[in-house]
């Protein structure tokens, strides 16, 4: 039993949670202005925000990351200090990170109880792990194999060895940063059973999420922030996805935009008997085929690591492949000496990549140095035939930030001084502006706050009105199913099912992402 006590927590009328007026500044920045925040017991809260709205740094405070520069901490009542992790485990308090803090090689048991052991030797400690994992199992639907190497286990498994990690530390009080970020939909509805549970037995619990479907669905309060501050903490039966997107961005922002029915043209894009090797020379892209034909968007789906990053980089020209793959009917080099991804770019191709900051942009140049690289022949960029026109480059990317909405609107800032969203708007101003016959786009709004998501949707739309082809890889189910005219699932590196987007639902496609085939459709 920690210093507090489990019962004292459990049965205390006091907030689970308090923060007095925390503030937190690095350098210049102000990340947490004179934050105040109550989370009741046996309640699971959730914290919405932008990015750089300081969720994850009121959170990091609160488990010892960062110390904060004013305010109070309560546990239970009593002011509690917290300077590091260690302090925050002994107050009852267990994080589950986005990114999971597991030892690969070791099995669920040995990362249970890392650094955690007692006593002179492991066999206590392994033993009370055993049998804690088996009573947690039966009770909440915790299970997992003590003997597993963690490295073979799914991911939404690896998750629930996190989860149990900070049980077998007695927390009373879970943060989850994320949590779903790299599940399937089954796995994320499973998971917020478990967090329903632990919180029927006590167990207080916050959230955070850019998700607003799973505040809904999962939570029973909900505080939003916005430029560093608390703006609001409501009931979440008395809320709504608009009005929080509302106190998020400061005004009104359409979630799910709204299109009018595909009218597919001529293939644009066919692929077929598609093959990339990964990086330890496994198959990481099985025979796949496929067509996108002008006017639509052909969605792919998949939770991370199923082979669409191959595929992007391999139809981006980053990457050799084997098989055939067709642009307006013409053959394109696939790994030959004119395969890169100049020569994607001839054929009519135009590509945002999933890592915008090592794929897209190059941090330390400026904007319009950026929105040059690729088409620095265009004979707008030229002053001769051997002479680059600087100040044309600078004038045109001026007209690109401002119709992109780019903040600031300054062509000679570098590209690490925008926020994430806006480099995002900076690569696909580039891509899109070049009026290509097809754009692939992965993750376009990776990282990207609300405000801009509806922006971005809303341009990749435009392009598939104006009879373009778009293939679309994403992990967010939401943005496949609002933007995609049909939607293929990749499971193993293969494309297990392709759906018409109107006639699929979030179930359906969460089984294919599992790798559950249904009955096959054309």
């Amino acid at each position: 039993m920690n210093a507090n006590g489990s019962d004292l927590r459990r049965n205390t009328a006091a907030p689970a949670i308090e923060l007095r007026n925390i503030s937190k500044s690095f350098g210049a920045v102000i990340a947490n202005r004179d934050i105040s925040l109550s989370v009741a017991p046996g309640t699971i809260h959730g914290i919405v925000g932008e990015n750089g709205a300081g969720k994850s740094t009121l959170m990091s405070i609160l488990y010892g990351f960062y110390r904060a520069d004013a305010g109070e901490i309560f546990i239970n009542g009593a002011p509690t200090k917290i300077p590091d992790s260690k302090a925050a485990i002994a107050a009852g308090i267990g994080m589950v990170h986005q990114h999971f803090k597991l030892v690969h090689n070791f099995t669920v048991l040995e990362n249970v109880v890392l650094g955690a052991e007692d006593g002179l030797t492991l066999r206590p400690t392994l033993a009370r792990a055993r049998k804690l994992l088996t009573d947690l199992a039966d009770e909440y639907e915790l299970n997992v194999d003590p003997n597993a190497v963690v490295e073979d286990l799914s991911v939404g498994h690896q998750q629930r060895v996190e989860i149990l990690k900070a049980l077998f530390r007695r927390a009373d009080i879970l943060i989850l940063d994320e949590p779903t970020g790299v599940l399937t939909p089954p796995e994320a509805d499973h998971l917020f059973r478990i967090l329903a549970s632990l919180r029927d037995e006590g167990k207080t619990i916050i959230l955070i999420t850019h998700k607003l479907r799973e505040i809904m669905a999962a939570t029973d309060t909900v505080s939003v922030m916005r430029r560093g501050e608390m703006t609001a903490t409501l009931k979440t039966s008395e809320t709504s996805p608009e009005q929080l997107a509302e106190l998020m961005v400061g005004r009104k922002v359409l979630l799910r935009v709204d299109k009018k029915p595909a009218a597919p043209g001529p293939a644009v894009l066919e692929v077929d008997g598609l093959q990339v090797d990964g990086e330890r020379g496994e198959t990481a892209l099985k025979n796949i085929s496929f067509t996108v034909r002008a006017g639509e968007v052909l969605g792919v789906a998949g939770v991370a690591g199923n082979g669409q990053s191959e595929l992007l980089r391999a139809l981006g020209g980053i990457s050799p492949a084997k098989g055939t793959v067709r642009v307006n009917g013409k053959a394109i080099d696939l790994a030959g000496a004119d395969s890169g991804a100049d020569a994607r770019r001839r054929s009519g191709i135009a590509h945002v990549p999933e890592d915008r900051q090592s794929l897209g942009l190059v941090m330390e140049f400026k904007a319009w140095e950026n929105m040059a690289f690729g088409y620095h022949d265009d004979p707008a960029f030229s002053r001769t035939k051997w002479l680059l026109d600087i100040e044309a480059m600078r004038s045109l990317t001026g007209v690109a930030l401002n119709k992109y909405d780019v903040r600031p609107v300054d062509p000679n800032l570098v590209a690490r001084n925008f926020s994430g969203g806006n480099q995002q708007k900076i690569v696909l101003a580039r891509e899109i502006d070049r009026n290509p016959d097809l754009l692939i786009v992965g993750q376009p709004t990776r990282g990207v706050d609300i405000g801009a998501i509806e922006f971005i949707h809303q341009r990749v739309l435009e392009l598939r009105d104006a009879g373009k082809a778009v293939l679309l890889v994403s992990v967010e189910l939401d943005e496949i199913l609002s933007l995609s005219d049909r939607i293929a699932v990749m499971f193993a590196g293969e494309i297990i099912g392709t759906r018409d987007a109107s006639e699929t639902d979030e179930k359906e496609l969460g089984l294919l992402m599992a790798g559950i085939a249904g009955e096959a459709r054309p």
